[in-house]
């Protein structure tokens, strides 16, 4: 079945899951690879602005991080007001799917509004797929083992 409400994304890094978790968990380091609030900055404590390589607009995103369990929570919006609960990050340590210990998987869930499309649905999925390369790219590029 494919899911109407939620997308999901993954892919496998060749990097621990503290490594992965760092670009995950960093509203700056987002900006290199977020395509919808790329380039960011920090705009108040705690919430960062960057802009869509899309349509050009300002997107807010304020992060919830879980260290403990390799999680985030992204609020996301195009104002500081209008920011809400849009996707969710989880970075999995590769011994837990019995995997080597310097790998990890890094899944995204994203959720989509009533008020979007299925043009704008579709356009936002294929931007977190490629999206999973960017990550895996600036991991496995950046943390040379």
């Amino acid at each position: 079945m494919q899911d109407p409400y939620c997308h999901t994304s993954s892919i496998l890094i060749e990097k621990s899951a503290d490594v992965a978790f760092e670009i995950m968990s960093d509203g700056l380091k987002q900006g290199q690879w977020t395509w919808g609030s790329f380039d960011r900055s920090e705009a108040a404590p705690g919430v960062f602005v960057g802009t869509s390589v899309f349509s050009g607009k300002k997107t807010y995103v304020r992060l919830h991080v879980d260290r403990a369990r390799l999680q985030v929570e992204y609020d996301v919006g195009g104002s500081p007001e209008t920011m809400q609960l849009r996707n969710i990050s989880r970075v999995i340590p590769g011994p837990q799917l019995k995997l080597s210990e310097n790998v990890s998987v890094v899944t995204l869930m994203s959720w989509r509004l009533a008020t979007q499309s299925d043009a704008d649905w579709t356009q936002f999925c294929c931007i977190h797929e490629a999206e999973m390369f960017l990550i895996k790219g600036l991991l496995e590029r950046d943390h040379p083992t």
